[in-house]
């Protein structure tokens, strides 16, 4: 909703300063400069990304048009998942996690959660690593390590779609003024006829170098820096849960290794010590 509200924001101050200081809404209606601008800037997506990251930019921007997933109930879900995931390894070893990371979506463990079983990426994350501790042993600082090379690699991936939008944005108004100038050239074919065919003509080409600049900096710009901070959630969310892995095989006590993990999660929803014990009481009191 607040997406759309910005949306709404830029477009009503836009258009109405422009009809306030009586201009007409009819001269943005250039269909051949809106053609140009946007087909260009489709076209250099496409040419420069391969099809994963236009797929991921796709699903990007439809997550952030979406509402908030990164909730206060998302982190006590994961966190109480994390929670019993740990305590099950304390109580039978690593290899009782078999019937629970092999496939998740089959586990009653995992059902309890639903917000994070529909998170594929965390999902993975979490079964691929725990399986990764039962494979062998692995101290703290090994498994610290390989942690630490999958972030970055998985940090650059998510990051590619954004970083391809925003420099597609900053192309826009260089294609505004490809029709801008093929505008001109238009206008200059017509140099023979009245002053107000020419200065309408001039009008329409000036439209191309406006929308460039608009769909920059109102439009693309600001969509991708959401992406991005989107992104930054999601990784947060996954060094949540490399820190709680990484403190368990230090031998921390579950509350502490959790805790641990509490404190990488985004601010805005970020739970506190009291709120987690009181979860943790509230989960063992129930069971």
């Amino acid at each position: 909703m607040q997406k759309f509200l910005g949306i709404f924001i830029i477009f009503a101050c836009v258009v109405g300063g422009f009809l306030m200081s009586g201009g007409r809404l009819a001269s943005f209606w250039q269909p051949g400069e809106i053609v140009i601008i946007l087909g260009a800037g489709l076209g250099a997506m496409v040419l420069a990304n391969p099809k994963p990251v236009l797929a991921e930019m796709y699903r990007q921007f439809r997550g952030i048009m979406r509402k908030n997933e990164y909730t206060d109930e998302y982190q006590r879900q994961l966190l109480m998942l994390l929670y019993e995931l740990l305590e099950l390894v304390q109580d039978g070893g690593l290899k009782v996690l078999d019937e629970h990371i092999e496939v998740p979506e089959s586990s009653p463990l995992f059902q309890k959660y639903p917000l994070i079983l529909q998170n594929k990426a965390i999902i993975t994350f979490i079964a691929d690593n725990f399986r990764l501790m039962a494979m062998g042993k692995i101290n703290e600082h090994e498994l610290e390590g390989l942690l630490e090379q999958e972030l970055v690699a998985m940090e650059e991936n998510l990051l590619q779609p954004s970083r391809s939008l925003q420099r597609t944005a900053e192309a826009m108004p260089g294609f505004g003024i490809c029709a801008a100038v093929l505008g001109i050239i238009i206008t200059m074919q017509s140099i023979d006829g009245s002053i107000a065919v020419i200065g309408v003509k001039v009008a329409a080409a000036l439209v191309g170098t406006f929308l460039g600049v608009f769909f920059c900096y109102c439009l693309m710009d600001p969509v991708a820096n959401a992406m991005e901070q989107r992104t930054k959630k999601q990784m947060a969310v996954i060094e949540c849960v490399r820190t709680v892995l990484v403190n368990h095989v230090a031998g921390k006590p579950t509350l502490l290794a959790v805790d641990a993990g509490r404190k990488m999660l985004p601010l805005d929803s970020k739970p506190t010590f009291a709120t987690l014990d009181g979860w943790v009481n509230q989960m063992t009191g129930e069971s």
